[in-house]
């Protein structure tokens, strides 16, 4: 019996791009059902009843929930031959620290940029680059974050470097030039496959998000 795997996302998502990137990589074929957030689907209200929120990965059925749980259990399910996350524990750990530090850290400090004006946006665009610097020394001479092979802790991260293009529009700076470490990680990352089909055009999404900016604006 064939195993049906639907994926529940949005396009410019970074919670759902992770799952994109581990499906990919463990060469798992799955459905993807563009959601419309504001007239969210029966199924997405029926498989998320408790946040109803995306990304929701549908297993033969049994849905699973929260971006990095789903990473997970793509790891767990098919990743015998390759796992995304390290046997070790400690190193386990290490890596599920950062993927917890992206989405503590990176995801509201790039979110403030993006909605905030003024002095509240220019102490956001401080905060961001915080937390780029911090990324950058643990980074260090690694060429992936988890060591020489790429894992967990790249594809919970690298779904934000694809918002950097809109960041420098509005924080006006090259943030690129400032991290070559984590520059250098990204080319890394986008040579595979797995992550080039699965993260937007930059340009696109830095429309997308300059839109979705006028309009929380004019509320």
């Amino acid at each position: 019996m064939a195993e049906e795997v639907i994926l529940l996302d949005v396009w410019a998502s970074s919670f759902g791009m992770r799952v994109r990137i581990a499906l990919r990589e463990m060469g798992v074929e799955f459905d993807l059902r563009e959601e419309d957030l504001s007239n969210k689907s029966p199924l997405l209200l029926k498989m998320n009843p408790v946040n109803k929120k995306i990304p929701v990965l549908i297993h033969n059925g049994k849905p699973v929930c929260e971006s990095l749980l789903i990473v997970q259990y793509i790891d767990e399910t098919w990743g015998h031959e390759s796992p995304l996350l390290p046997s070790n524990p400690y190193e386990r750990a290490r890596v599920r620290f950062w993927a917890d530090y992206a989405d503590k850290k990176i995801y509201p400090a790039v979110r403030a940029v993006f909605l905030s004006m003024g002095e509240d946006q220019e102490a956001a665009k401080k905060e961001n680059i915080e937390c780029w610097k911090v990324l950058e020394g643990e980074l260090g001479d690694k060429a992936y974050f988890g060591g020489e092979r790429f894992g967990y802790a790249d594809v919970s991260l690298i779904p934000f470097y694809s918002w950097l293009y809109a960041l420098e529009t509005l924080a006006d700076s090259n943030i690129v030039e400032e991290f070559p470490k984590m520059a250098s990680w990204a080319k890394r990352c986008m040579q595979r496959e797995s992550v080039a089909k699965s993260l937007p055009d930059q340009h696109k999404l830095r429309d997308y998000i300059m839109e979705h900016r006028k309009k929380l604006q004019a509320q």
